[in-house]
């Protein structure tokens, strides 16, 4: 029998709200978190608009010493607050300065998409260029290394099971928490920290920019530039930020009378080859239907029995594919359709840490029984128009939710899905 996996903390740092209480109220309230940035203005972007934490320097600085600091870019200063966020959530201490010990028990995997380029571009490159690498110290490594986020977390707390980064493009966050409950499954750990993060940075957009996915006719209205599931969606909106969930073993979070958020009933990835109408930017509609299928199977639900999808759902044309899949996965047309929603419509995409973050709101959600609206989609497309009426504008405080599904798909044409259930104590597998 499975050992089952549970969430017992959070921590997210998100274009529109740093900590539980103010994400919750920034998704319930609809807050948008994208606002024009004057740098891509100024740098002749076609997008000036971005999602990106706000006061974030200041929030970085209230929890670390100006050593640790150092080695702390954008990306690895969102995964290092949140996973302090999160632990702490779960009812943890950080470790005591001096304190030698390890946690043997505890792991983390944490990933990114494109990671320190913002430190190359700004850092590297130059001082190279200039002839000048001994002023580039010795923490430039640590920053730009592809393993750095799970690297400063381990240090911070302590952990000595497996620690790991991995990058699966827009699918990292969900991949990471895929293998971490793997992992605990298996018996091979009591619990993992698992997410994902993602810098805010010009020379981390700009290949997006040039490859023109990103949005570009809203730069006077931010708030309006995500348009998920509309027929005026112009593009993604770039973010940024950052998520980690603490997964605990059913048995030991209970030996800990922990608070439980959710419980995590199954999980899959795959890759669509690039073949049968996908390629490295595009999914193959039937990779995409067989991992929804294959993580449906892995939670041991019927696909009747689930109430709503998170989806990608970015704002791009595959919106409307990426809906007629979920159908096609479940069985179920319009009239029977679950709610869907699109938590980019008020952050944007960020990227790496995108499945990281939008999992945190989906655990929130059935935590504490609400949807929240998808913001921008009053012009739903047209060809999903016959599912309108299962796309939330409002919040929707809704107690009976039980199940909610979460998927990404990323460049390389790689797929991942996830199975939430609510928390209750009797609640058992079908």
């Amino acid at each position: 029998m499975k050992r089952r996996v549970v969430v017992t903390g959070i921590g997210v740092a998100a274009p529109n709200g740093h900590g539980l209480p103010a994400f919750e109220k920034a998704l319930r309230d609809g807050i948008s978190g994208i606002r024009f940035i004057p740098e891509l203005k100024e740098l002749n972007f076609a997008c000036q608009v971005g999602g990106v934490p706000q006061d974030f320097d200041r929030i970085r600085k209230s929890y670390f010493d100006f050593e640790k600091l150092m080695s702390m870019n954008d990306n690895i200063g969102y995964a290092s607050v949140t996973a302090v966020d999160a632990w702490r959530d779960a009812g943890f201490e950080l470790p005591e300065s001096g304190d030698d010990r390890v946690d043997w028990d505890t792991g983390a995997i944490v990933g990114c998409g494109i990671g320190g380029m913002d430190t190359i571009a700004r850092s590297v490159v130059p001082m190279v260029n200039e002839g000048k690498v001994r002023r580039l110290g010795s923490r430039i490594v640590e920053q730009v290394m592809n393993s750095g986020t799970s690297a400063r977390i381990a240090g911070l707390l302590a952990l000595g099971n497996q620690v790991t980064s991995n990058s699966s493009a827009c699918s990292t966050g969900n991949e990471a928490i895929i293998e971490a409950v793997q992992r605990i499954r298996a018996g091979l750990a009591k619990r993992m920290l698992a997410g994902g993060s993602e810098g805010a940075s010009p020379y981390i957009w700009a290949g997006f920019d040039a490859m023109r996915v990103i949005c570009r006719k809203f730069n006077e209205t931010p708030g309006a530039a995500s348009r998920p599931m509309s027929g005026s969606a112009a593009g993604f909106v770039p973010g940024s930020g950052g998520a980690i969930l603490v997964l605990e073993d059913l048995d030991t979070a209970r030996e800990r009378g922990v608070r439980i958020y959710a419980e995590i009933l199954g999980g899959a990835v795959n890759c669509g080859g690039q073949r049968m109408g996908g390629s490295m930017t595009a999914p193959n509609p039937e990779g995409v239907r067989n991992c929804i299928r294959m993580a449906v199977r892995d939670a041991g639900i019927h696909p009747e029995k689930i109430d709503a999808i998170n989806g990608h759902l970015t704002a791009t044309y595959a919106d409307p594919v990426e809906v007629g899949n979920w159908s096609e996965a479940l069985g179920r047309g319009p009239g029977d359709f679950p709610w869907i929603q699109s938590t980019k419509s008020m952050i944007g995409h960020c990227l790496g840490a995108a499945g990281a973050i939008e999992c945190a709101a989906v655990a929130l959600q059935l935590k504490n029984g609400f949807l929240h609206p998808s913001l921008n989609c009053e012009d739903v497309h047209p060809g999903i128009e016959a599912y309108g009426h299962r796309i939330p504008r409002e919040c929707v405080e809704d107690a009976d939710l039980k199940i909610f599904a979460k998927a990404g798909f990323g460049f390389g044409d790689v797929n991942s899905c996830l199975i939430f259930r609510k928390w209750e104590e009797n609640g058992s597998h079908e």
